[in-house]
């Protein structure tokens, strides 16, 4: 398992549309998704340690969020067939323990993942209202363990600015994460 940090954030980069199935049954796009006044793209899997130490945070914070205009989609990139784990019928199973309060997509070509040029679980990118980035950095201070109680929400706060103002902190902490198991060419 390589643990990867994630790059700096472009701001302003425009959001790559996408077209993929969800656990709900529905295939969704990026305009479907996109929230009036910010939206969260996340890359995420099931057996990744790092995303697991952070559901229960992660549906708390996007919960609020949704109510300030932010919505949420969270893409799974890996290839299943070396982790079960991230089946799309265990993607299913996940999202319905925890209740996700946002679709839940499988990009089975990994070609959204590329698009984003996401590297890691969970890989954080959040736009503001005209899908320009304003964010790429960590959830919280968890790594493969959850961080403790009253830590700062770094992609609360950010996404809240970016919903009150349009533009995300200047300074941000890089996200960290499992790999994306990519599929061999």
């Amino acid at each position: 398992m390589v643990s990867l940090q994630t790059p700096v954030c472009d701001f302003g980069w425009k959001a790559p549309d996408f077209s993929l199935p969800g656990v709900d049954g529905k295939t969704w796009s990026l305009s479907e998704v996109a929230g009036p006044n910010g939206t969260l793209v996340m890359f995420i899997c099931n057996h990744c340690p790092y995303v697991k130490a952070i559901r229960t945070r992660l549906v708390r914070d996007l919960n609020e969020l949704k109510a300030m205009g932010v919505n949420a989609v969270a893409i799974m990139s890996n290839d299943p067939s070396d982790y079960p784990e991230d089946s799309f019928d265990n993607m299913k199973a996940v999202a319905a323990e925890f209740s996700f309060p946002f679709p839940y997509l499988f990009d089975e070509s990994q070609a959204i993942a590329k698009a984003y040029g996401a590297v890691c679980t969970p890989d954080f990118f959040g736009f503001n209202g005209q899908l320009e980035l304003q964010y790429r950095g960590r959830f919280d201070e968890s790594r493969k363990e959850t961080a403790p109680e009253g830590v700062r929400r770094d992609l609360f706060e950010a996404m809240r600015e970016v919903a009150d103002t349009g533009r995300g902190p200047a300074e941000q902490i890089p996200g960290m994460g499992c790999s994306i198991k990519w599929k061999d060419e």
